[in-house]
């Protein structure tokens, strides 16, 4: 079968931007104004008082402006574990890899405890032996859609994520934060670079709670932040 038969390759997740909202910043300047009939925003720079209205925006947590921009994403080579997180987040929409039909590669994903010299042998032998134990069960004959079951966690796929403004701004507040998983914060702080290079106003203090003031989390880290992602 096609299953790649070379030695797990440790990778790490990647994320590009395929589209976004033109003039994201403009359309959510139009979108607030709207609400008082107080004109629009110009075809130029953003003046001072768009700038003033965006801030007032955020602070007041008058946020639905922000969900008529949107963003799509592809992260590749994001594991099982970080994509289960990714989908918790409902207000998005996802287009994920399909294991029925496509053959899972090589390359997984695995936090540094896994790497130690105490356990990496072991890990790697165990990933080695869950992939041969799927090939011989699909040339068994077992359907790839049941023999997908056996699939570790760690393994990779692509997806393909649509998140509005609004919800990006929340799942950077919980996914930037040193408290979450080192995948996923991972992912979420190459999108937020990415979100800032078309929208900086918009995502300016975007990040976790503590950029913007206190820290909310009920176990907190207790570590000051210097600088955004």
């Amino acid at each position: 079968m096609s299953f790649q038969k070379s030695s797990p390759t440790i990778v790490q997740p990647s994320v590009s931007l395929l589209a976004s909202t033109p003039s994201p910043e403009r359309l959510v300047l139009n979108a607030a104004r709207l609400c008082w009939k107080s004109g629009e925003a110009g075809e130029t720079e953003l003046s001072p008082s768009d700038l003033t209205l965006l801030e007032t925006l955020k602070r007041s947590g008058h946020h639905s402006p922000f969900e008529h921009v949107s963003f799509t994403f592809l992260i590749k080579n994001i594991s099982r574990v970080a994509s289960h997180q990714l989908v918790r987040h409902r207000l998005a929409s996802y287009t994920q890899q399909s294991f029925r039909y496509t053959e899972p590669d090589s390359a997984y994903v695995l936090p540094e405890a896994l790497l130690s010299e105490k356990v990496k042998e072991k890990v790697l032998k165990a990933i080695e032996e869950n992939k041969h134990l799927y090939s011989e069960l699909v040339d068994a004959g077992v359907p790839k859609e049941d023999a997908r079951y056996l699939f570790m966690p760690a393994g990779t796929s692509d997806i393909v994520v649509t998140m509005n403004a609004r919800e990006l701004l929340h799942f950077f507040t919980v996914r930037t934060c040193q408290r979450a998983q080192f995948e996923i914060r991972t992912i979420a702080e190459a999108m937020l670079l990415l979100c800032r290079e078309k929208a900086p106003n918009l995502f300016s203090d975007a990040g976790p709670n503590c950029v913007r003031g206190e820290c909310k989390e009920r176990y907190s880290c207790r570590k000051e932040r210097q600088t955004n992602p």
